[in-house]
């Protein structure tokens, strides 16, 4: 019997209501700007392309009930009012794009780990019943529309008036309290190095010796993305090359220099048709096309930086993975392929600490060669890289893939288990409420806003522009183990001097005055 045949007949046995991912459409446009699509263009082709890939094509299409929109990049809540009119309803005009009439479209909340949960949400809803054929689909064209507009061309592309509001597929939360934005700590690229440098910490690695290890784990993701046509840098580069800095390399977020950080204008979009079993079969998508979710979790962190355990763990991250493979019926090591979120490399390395996988495990630990180097658009990153776990276990029939989506500052995870094989048991996931408990009960330092007195640095980062280091901000803990937030000195002394020396543990005298922070180490 060949695996297809297997394959089709172990499936038969599968209730009709077992969700099933059926379709998947990526493109990346590398045209100029005045020549390069719109997010909604983009959107609308990967649907069609996700729908061909699926077999039926525009019939699937005329038969979905329900269309999602991941959250594009200028509507996420930290973005602000960029003076431009975008589109007001995106999953309605994406609709109209393709000539559908779903019962129901949504728009998708802010965070990379969005588009595994909608999997996650939506294979529930289908083995409920409350629907049976759902698209997922999200672009970003910043590198476009950022383009268009220091070439002074019209965006007009990007402003379309659907008429309504659309509705959210759930609440949208800010990112930071006013105190952390207050001290910087409200974008990715400023908060992600304070877990780096904890990590330094939690591995006793020196400064030169963590420099070596972050270029040696984002190496084999550049040699992935050199190979993917679809990578928006599909260049190998050496792990001195990319954690050394230099000219064309400064420092971002130190430790981090612009080659460890995701990059976000690209012109990139994806999609994924998901229907019940008794739906596919109905439309005639044959059965080697299907590729079933075996396990998933989802779990947030405590909400707030300041709040968290420490900033080398991940509470959240460890009970999605785990509530995942249980589903599964599975062990990190029966799955046979990695694609983790790789953001900056922090985010892989807690992935991997909390997962039980080895920063240079032979597996791999990506598909699509990760966000700094396939591209990292926006919310919609997983969306790729479910697309590509799809294709790579279509190619492997009956093996098993994880991949995992984190959003925010390791704030919200997604984890999801894939495979051709049908599953055993009816499809029933435990409800993510039953275990997000036990994380947000765990224990956690007092903080305060208002720290005075002698303290050491817990963690710390040193933001620089084009022109070198401007900013130090530090997360201390005072001498009575209460944490606190603070910047420190902005001379360029002090500055470079965070940059040249390990300050975990540092001693210095914190102070507070009309709402900010300083944190003065000493000499």
């Amino acid at each position: 019997m060949t695996d297809i045949q297997h394959k089709s007949s172990a499936a038969g046995s599968a209730p009709g209501n077992t969700p099933v991912l059926i379709g998947c459409g990526q493109l990346t446009d590398r045209r100029p700007p005045q020549e390069a699509a719109s997010p909604l263009e983009l959107m609308s082709e990967a649907a069609r392309r996700a729908a061909a890939d699926a077999g039926p094509g525009d019939a699937l299409l005329q038969c979905l009930d329900r269309v999602v929109a991941i959250g594009m990049t200028v509507d996420s809540p930290e973005t602000g009012d960029l003076g431009i009119q975008g589109y007001r309803n995106v999953p309605l005009s994406l609709c109209r794009a393709l000539g559908i009439a779903p019962a129901q479209t949504l728009y998708g909340t802010t965070g990379g780990n969005t588009p595994q949960m909608l999997v996650n949400r939506h294979a529930e809803q289908i083995a409920r019943g409350a629907c049976s054929a759902v698209l997922l689909a999200g672009a970003e064209a910043l590198k476009a529309m950022i383009g268009r507009l220091l070439q002074g061309l019209d965006i007009d592309a990007w402003q379309l008036d659907a008429g309504e509001d659309p509705a959210r597929d759930g609440p949208e939360r800010l990112p930071a309290n006013a105190h952390e934005v207050a001290h910087g700590l409200q974008l990715p690229a400023s908060v992600y190095p304070l877990f780096e440098n904890a990590l330094r910490g939690k591995y006793g690695l020196d400064l030169e010796q963590h420099r070596r290890r972050m270029g040696e784990l984002f190496h084999p993701f550049t040699r992935v993305a050199a190979a993917n046509p679809l990578a928006w840098f599909p260049v190998e580069r050496s792990a001195a090359e990319l954690a050394e800095p230099g000219d064309k390399n400064r420092y971002v977020g130190f430790p981090y220099t612009k080659y460890l950080n995701a990059i976000i204008e690209v012109n990139m979009g994806a999609a994924v048709i998901m229907t019940s079993l008794e739906k596919a079969r109905e439309l005639g998508v044959p059965e080697e096309r299907m590729v079933y979710l075996h396990g998933c979790g989802d779990a947030n962190e405590l909400w707030h930086l300041s709040e968290r355990v420490d900033y080398s763990s991940s509470p959240a991250l460890r009970a999605a993975g785990r509530e995942a493979l249980a589903m599964a019926g599975k062990t990190i090591a029966d799955m046979d392929f990695l694609d983790l979120y790789s953001c900056f490399p922090c985010a892989v390395q807690i992935a991997c600490d909390e997962l039980g996988i080895a920063w240079n495990d032979p597996r791999g630990l990506t598909l699509t060669g990760g966000l700094p180097y396939f591209g990292g658009p926006g919310n919609n990153y997983v969306l790729h890289a479910i697309a590509h776990m799809m294709a790579r276990l279509r190619e492997h029939p009956g093996k098993f893939g994880l991949l995992n989506a984190n959003g925010w500052f390791l704030t919200k995870h997604s984890v999801g288990i894939y495979s051709t094989a049908p599953p055993a048991h009816p499809w029933q996931r435990r409800d993510p409420a039953q275990y997000q408990g036990e994380i947000l009960e765990q224990a956690h330092p007092a903080f305060t806003e208002t720290p005075e007195g002698p303290a050491t640095v817990e963690t710390y980062t040193v933001l620089n522009g084009h022109q070198g280091p401007e900013r130090g901000i530090v997360i201390g803990r005072l001498a009575d183990g209460t944490r606190f937030i603070a910047e420190t000195p902005d001379d360029s002394a002090t500055l470079q001097a965070m940059m040249a020396r390990d300050m975990l543990g540092a001693a210095g005298i914190a102070s507070s005055r009309e709402g900010k922070n300083l944190f003065v180490p000493d000499a």
